[in-house]
């Protein structure tokens, strides 16, 4: 078995659109992955091949970035061909491969289906994507919901209840300090164990920052007589509109704030014609998910992400 980028011959980066989408798992179509590779969000020295002593490719793996990242974020595509005996083993060795010319572990995505565990050959095949991955030391896993708001669901009124305005830099590093505070989002979580509140808020201000979106449309959420109550910050992806981050501050939880929050971030985007507003929240995260549900945002898709454990 050798295992390498697609880098050695030019007619590489057409092997890996070629490549056909065996098995149950949701695949990236050609048109997409060739959109990707003209965007430079997909690379050749990005993708991989696991092939055999004749050449034949039995396994390919799609590491995104960002057009202007270093090095690869997420790994968006794993497959390996069907029939081969051991898919979890060709899967880990190609991901190691991948993980050691890259200089670290980028996160593995697998979208999947509502319900792919009562599916037996979907389960199975995330099954050995899971044993792969492992092995390869992504060995932290987390389960998210993927929402998308469109027109049809239409917007809510402004009630009142918040007034948003814009603020410093300061103001928002506090507010994410404040927001960290019994978070019931995972990364979160995980961050605090490692680092103080303050830390990790500067790496969530430098991450939204990085995003498409624009700091122009960052917002603190305060009572009418001026008392933070939380923050909504409209975002981006390369491709969409997105919620990116909302919260109320512990203080102001369990009143129902989070739907105006949400909603004036849902307003935001729909008044600069958004026809897609694409969200995630983990399914452990009740009350965000309900918040999606009453907002009238809708399950696309369920997001298994794979990743290096949380540092002790």
């Amino acid at each position: 078995m050798f295992f390498r980028a697609a880098t050695a011959d030019p007619a590489d980066p057409d092997r890996a659109v070629a490549y056909p989408a065996d098995g149950p798992v949701p695949a990236l179509t050609a048109d997409r992955i060739r959109e990707e590779l003209d965007g430079n969000r997909f690379r050749p020295e990005w993708t991989w091949f696991a092939e055999d002593e004749d050449g034949e490719i039995l396994a390919r793996a799609l590491w995104w970035g960002r057009a202007d990242s270093e090095r690869p974020i997420a790994l968006d595509c794993l497959q390996v061909r069907a029939g081969v005996a051991d898919p979890a083993a060709v899967a880990a060795g190609l991901l190691a491969a991948g993980h050691a010319a890259f200089g670290g572990l980028p996160v593995y995505n697998i979208s999947l289906p509502r319900g792919w565990r009562e599916d037996p050959e979907t389960a199975a095949a995330v099954a050995w994507r899971q044993e792969a991955a492992y092995e390869a030391g992504l060995t932290h896993e987390i389960e998210r919901l993927r929402y998308e708001w469109t027109p049809a669901a239409g917007t809510t009124e402004p009630t009142g209840r918040l007034v948003f305005r814009d603020g410093t830099d300061e103001e928002f590093l506090d507010a994410f300090v404040r927001l960290s505070a019994g978070s019931l989002d995972l990364h979160t979580q995980s961050e605090l164990r490692s680092m103080d509140a303050e830390q990790v808020a500067r790496e969530d201000v430098e991450f939204y920052l990085d995003c498409p979106g624009e700091r122009s449309w960052w917002r603190l959420a305060h009572l009418p007589d001026g008392t933070l109550a939380g923050m909504a910050i409209p975002s981006a992806t390369p491709y969409h509109r997105n919620v990116g981050y909302l919260g109320v501050v512990p203080e102001q939880r369990g009143r129902g704030l989070i739907d105006e929050i949400l909603g004036e971030i849902t307003r935001f985007h729909a008044a600069e014609g958004a026809e897609r507003i694409t969200a995630t929240t983990d399914t452990v995260n009740v009350p965000m998910a309900a918040a999606f549900d009453r907002a009238g945002y809708e399950v696309t898709e369920i997001r298994l992400v794979l990743e290096e454990p949380p540092k002790a």
